[in-house]
């Protein structure tokens, strides 16, 4: 035989409840039905009873909902009508029971324990009446008769060998054949008193559970609204799934740490038994749900699930005293049990001079208290400090009985909660390796389960979460890269790039469970005006695990933010050239801050657009090398003006058409003064390993002074000037077989930008349209250096140098 226990979800609608008929006739083996209160209704009866022993009015009316809640299902779910009318009397019968208890309340002011647990109970005997009519064969039993409790310290606890005496001469009464015994869960009866008590919050799958042991009963399931145990909560990762499979240690260790499938004590009555115990979904009963039993076969994974517990204190015990005297923890926690509290996490250092202790918020005060009294006169003298509590944290479990087998788990889990910024206030873990506890502050819960989960691969894939700044030609032609490999990359690699944020220059959106790229133009202009500071703090409130702040602006403003981010533990990828040429502190403080919180600080196309240049160089010196030479054209505008100009195009005509094809900036003076090619300059300069500023740039300008002063227009109009030396000075050029190349260098520290005649056989001289070159000599590259040469300049090749920025951090 089996038993079936449903919960108050399960009882709670008409769709539900009529399932569990479904469930409950469609069985070919002898069950047992135990059934919960309809869902919110034991809330509901507490709520009432309060606003009674206040003399608050509204209690009837509420009373009254609860009737009617009744009455409503009754109506929908039986046919009979005979049926019908003896079970609303019988539920008649009881509310004008439960409406006399409250009225008395209401009366006296008073609500004794023992009338509390009477008024709670009656959620129970009232679903168990509608169930047992509503089933073919029903017949509802009164669970008082057989669940006994004995009162220990002010505690009712199960009487457990009169209880399973007592089920067992009931149930041997009965034929199954004809009959479904239909069981109130939770409510029970002192065995000296014969009170009304109760078996706990949760009590139901208790009362389920201790029938099916005292039965030997072939398996337990458990009926509720989820498909069984989550590798963690769902409506935090939405990527959680269900385990197939747990052991009775794992469930007990994740029912402990606020995983609600199961309420805790019921595990051991079946485990005891070995009886295996099922999660089912009432609302989808094809769906396996998940399996708790002794052994588990071919179980490979090292963590099964991930719990927490919300509203944690952590209460330190301290003092020099406690250095190698026995009996402290002794008196630490006989001191809270005689009080009631109950200790879910223990930490202790080696050093013996304190002891932490985890806490629900709600027992923190008497617990401070308690000790405090206990310890009174250790902290008169000075010998113990007094208790300090720290409340607003969170507790998280990983759980799993593998982990024993599996070394370096306890690491890779502090590793990972480390690079998120995540520190770890407490933490405790067993010898038996099956849970490793740690707290946290709550602000950072959700942030951990995610990363956890995603880096213990419970989930199927790993998310990278990106926010998206500028969506002009380079911004605009990433997001289209990322949507178009999207798909690619989760089936390829199990990556999911997750764009949960887009701003422009007036406006952004965000949402941390990522956005539709093919809409995202409509939504942003749909969407609240915006700023940078409204930016930036949405994205630091965010808190989102695993992300990334891509910057495809020119803004000196947004540049400003990196540092905020780094230290939030947000990786930043940027084709911004602003922040890395900066004064040399800033750009030595970002790179300091990334290394120290074990993000990412990258800005590989703020030379060469998508050509690995700085890539190139940090793999250089990492290896060891040194970097003593660079050589590099590097402005696309300038290499286009200085290949197009001939004798029927002159120098102002190259200008004007570099600013027409796109190669230019709006006002073309910003390329040619040499500003883009020094700041380039700088930041490869910083990357090889020397300290420079832009100020200490050599210039060699071919243009006076002057021409960069005044007005666009007066630019424009004097530019024709220039013409005729430019032509003299190129015709001597090309009778010379030599080309203009603006070149950008440094050795050995020191800076120079100027415009260069190269001959023939020199690497720049065949240097096509906007291209890039690059020549890096090193101490391994002397005799015949390095060279990297491409594409410089484009929207899409940029585009595609900050995804690969982004990839790389994928692949960390």
């Amino acid at each position: 035989m089996k038993v079936l226990k449903f919960g108050g979800t399960s009882v709670g609608s008409i769709e539900s409840i009529l399932s569990l008929k479904s469930i409950v006739e469609s069985e070919t083996q002898p069950v047992i039905v135990v059934v919960s209160a309809l869902g919110g209704i034991t809330d509901k009866l507490i709520a009432i009873s309060q606003q009674a022993l206040t003399g608050d009015e509204q209690y009837k009316e509420e009373f009254e909902n609860i009737v009617k809640r009744h009455h409503h299902m009754v109506e929908n779910i039986i046919k009979d009508e005979t049926a019908k009318k003896a079970l609303l009397g019988t539920l008649n019968d009881l509310f004008d029971q439960l409406r006399s208890i409250y009225y008395g309340v209401f009366l006296i002011h008073d609500l004794s324990a023992k009338t509390q647990a009477t008024i709670v109970s009656y959620g129970e005997r009232l679903s168990s009446h509608i169930v047992g009519t509503l089933i073919k064969n029903g017949k509802r039993m009164n669970s008082r008769d057989f669940i006994k409790t004995i009162n220990k310290q002010g505690k009712h606890t199960l009487d457990t060998k009169l209880t399973n005496q007592l089920v067992k001469d009931t149930f041997a009464t009965i034929d199954f054949n004809t009959t479904v015994p239909v069981v109130p869960g939770f409510i029970s009866r002192d065995r000296d008193t014969n009170e009304t008590t109760n078996l706990g919050r949760g009590g139901s799958d208790y009362t389920a559970s201790i029938i099916a042991a005292a039965l030997d009963a072939d398996v337990l399931e458990i009926w509720t609204d989820v498909n069984g145990f989550m590798t963690a909560d769902p409506r935090v990762i939405k990527s959680a799934y269900t385990i197939n499979e747990l052991s009775y240690i794992e469930a007990m260790e994740l029912c402990n740490f606020g995983a609600k499938v199961v309420y805790p004590p019921t595990i051991y009555p079946v485990c005891v038994k070995n009886i295996p115990i099922k999660v089912k979904n009432t609302f989808n009963p094809s769906d396996p749900g998940t399996i708790i039993k002794d052994k588990i076969e071919n179980d490979r994974k090292p963590i099964k699930g991930i719990s927490s517990i919300k509203g944690t204190t952590l209460i330190t015990v301290t003092g020099l005293s406690m250095v190698g005297v026995i009996g402290v923890n002794r008196r630490i926690f006989t001191a809270l049990a005689n009080n009631g509290i109950s200790v879910f996490m223990v930490s202790q250092a080696s050093s013996e001079n304190s002891t932490s202790i985890g806490v629900r918020d709600e027992d923190a005060d008497k617990a401070v208290e308690t000790l405090n009294e206990e310890f009174a006169k250790e902290i008169k003298t000075g010998a113990m400090f007094p208790m300090h509590a720290e409340s607003g944290l969170a507790t998280i479990a990983i759980v799993g009985e593998n982990m024993k087998h599996t070394p370096g788990i306890a690491g890779k889990l502090f590793g990972t909660l480390g690079r998120s910024g995540i520190s770890v206030i407490a933490c405790a873990q067993g010898a038996s390796e099956t849970n490793i506890s740690f707290v946290v502050h709550s602000k950072y819960l959700r942030k951990s389960l995610n990363v956890l989960h995603d880096s213990f691969f419970l989930s199927e894939y790993k998310v990278l979460n990106l926010f998206v700044c500028g969506v002009g030609t380079v911004g605009g032609n990433l997001l289209q890269q990322i949507a178009s490999q999207y798909q690619e990359l989760a089936d390829t690699r199990q990556l999911k790039l997750n764009v949960v944020g887009i701003a422009s220059s007036h406006n952004a959106i965000f949402n941390r469970e990522g956005l539709d790229l093919n809409n995202y133009k409509e939504q942003l202009k749909a969407s609240e005006p915006s700023n940078i500071s409204k930016m930036c703090k949405e994205v630091v409130g965010m808190n989102i695990f695993n992300s990334v702040f891509v910057d495809c602006t020119a803004s000196s403003e947004v540049a400003e933010l990196y540092q905020t981010f780094l230290e939030h533990n947000i990786s930043v990828v940027t084709a911004n050239k602003i922040a890395a040429s900066a004064e040399y502190e800033k750009y030595a403080k970002l790179k300091e801050t990334a290394l120290r919180r074990g993000v990412k600080f990258l800005f590989e196309t703020n030379v060469g657009a998508g050509l690995p240049i700085i890539g190139t160089i940090n793999d250089l010196r990492n290896s060891g090398d040194k970097i003593l030479k660079i050589e590099a054209v590097l402005s696309g505008t300038l290499n286009y003006i200085f290949n197009t100009i001939a004798a029927d195009v002159p120098f102002s005509e190259t200008v004007r058409l570099a600013k027409e094809e796109g190669y230019s900036e709006p006002d073309p003076r910003i390329d040619l003064c040499g500003k883009d090619v020094i700041r380039k300059l700088v930041i490869l300069t910083r990357e090889a390993g020397y300290r420079v500023e832009q100020s200490d740039v050599v210039k060699q300008l071919f243009m006076p002074d002057d021409f960069f002063e005044g007005s666009l227009e007066d630019f424009w109009k004097r530019l024709p000037s220039l013409d005729a030396d430019f032509e003299r000075r190129r015709e001597i050029l090309e009778k010379e077989k030599k080309r203009w190349r603006f070149v950008a260098s440094m050795e050995k520290g020191k800076t120079k930008v100027s415009l260069e005649a190269v001959s023939e056989h020199h690497p720049f001289y065949g240097l096509e349209g906007s291209n890039n070159i690059v020549l890096l000599t090193t101490e391994r590259y002397k005799e015949y250096p390095m060279l990297i040469q491409g594409y410089g300049a484009g929207a899409g090749v940029t585009a595609a140098g900050v995804f690969a920025n982004i990839m790389s951090i994928a692949n960390i």
